[in-house]
């Protein structure tokens, strides 16, 4: 009699769903859960030497930790962008001969999602790193024998592999494209929320207009909440006190800038006619917005293969080397939220 999946999921408990996971190696499913299933298959005599599994067992589990400390970055309206992060781990770990493990954390207590994991056997860990600073990442230090890296933030001080996106050479394309069509009057919508990736960008803002000679006009400065009502209600305040705009904006981020966009076009503004708007992130939105708004794409599904590559060649060598710290660029989406001041012919 040949066994069934539903066979594997009445022994183990789980469902049909589950166990197909489990059998073609995707993420999704817990280690104790994995296990589980693995050891009915055997015990009914499912074949596993055709399955994605017996391929890939040797190699290990890699787990993906989703860090929410507060939320006020890392929530439903990024999902879609966390999940090319996913994809791109997912698909590199299975090009690696790993299975790919996808934790979420609401804590902003780190020995928390330490405490979880210290038991896991695994090969290596990526942590998305967003909402976490300098300490929250240094306390993971010494806990584990397994190679981690962090995504979506860097820092250059601590001793862990990073990669991330290139925030300051993605600063210099919107910059450089405000000055290519006329612009010098180019404000900042900046977010008092912490997050590496943000103080990055207003690091490059600052830089970059110095680089092309413009005055860094600390009242074209804004700082908002990274929420979309967040960002929304501090704008209107900051409208509300009749402070001057400038001719162009760059928006640390796309929520940021589809909260202050409604703010803007409820006092009578006019964008792009009156105000110039660049976000930064892509996010599916800004594509079908009124107007459609110019952003960067961020290489996310790149990041998340190179954060595999390196932590497949850490498991993999004899040798200890120096941390990783790698930027990944993007590319500027240009759409309808820029006005041309001036024809280059």
């Amino acid at each position: 009699m040949t066994t069934r999946m539903k066979d594997i999921a009445d022994k183990a408990n789980v469902s049909t769903a589950t166990v197909s996971l489990v059998l073609n190696n995707k993420p999704g499913v817990n280690r104790r859960t994995r296990e589980k299933v693995i050891a009915a298959a055997k015990e009914l005599n499912y074949p596993l030497t055709q399955t994605l599994f017996y391929k890939q067992l040797k190699r290990g589990t890699i787990k993906f930790l989703k860090i929410v400390k507060h939320g006020h970055i890392l929530n439903r309206d990024h999902d879609v962008f966390i999940s090319d992060y996913i994809e791109g781990l997912d698909l590199e770990a299975r090009n690696h001969g790993y299975s790919l493990e996808i934790n979420t954390f609401n804590t902003k207590d780190m020995n928390e999602v330490i405490n979880h994991i210290e038991e896991s056997h695994l090969s290596g860990i990526v942590i998305l790193g967003t909402e976490l600073n300098e300490e929250d990442i240094k306390k993971f230090e010494s806990k584990f024998s397994v190679p981690i890296v962090f995504i979506d933030t860097i820092h250059d001080y601590i001793n862990f592999d990073f990669v991330d996106m290139n925030n300051i050479d993605s600063v210099y394309t919107i910059i450089s494209y405000f000055v290519k069509n006329g612009y010098k009057n180019i404000g900042l919508i900046a977010s008092y929320t912490e997050a590496k990736n943000f103080s990055l960008r207003e690091i490059g803002y600052r830089e970059v207009l110095k680089y092309f000679n413009i005055q860094v006009k600390e009242q074209f400065i804004y700082k908002v909440d990274s929420t979309f009502d967040g960002a929304y209600n501090d704008m209107l305040k900051i409208l509300n006190t009749n402070r001057k705009l400038p001719s162009a904006i760059f928006a640390i981020n796309d929520i940021t800038a589809y909260g202050c966009i409604k703010a803007i076009k409820e006092k009578g503004y006019k964008i792009p006619n009156d105000i110039s708007i660049i976000g930064f992130d892509d996010l599916p939105l800004s594509a079908v917005m009124d107007p459609a708004l110019t952003t960067i794409r961020v290489s996310k599904k790149r990041i998340g293969k190179v954060a595999i590559q390196i932590l497949n060649e850490r498991i993999k060598s004899q040798k200890i080397f120096p941390p990783i710290k790698t930027v990944i660029s993007g590319n500027l989406i240009v759409r309808s939220s820029v006005k041309t001041l001036i024809r280059n012919f």
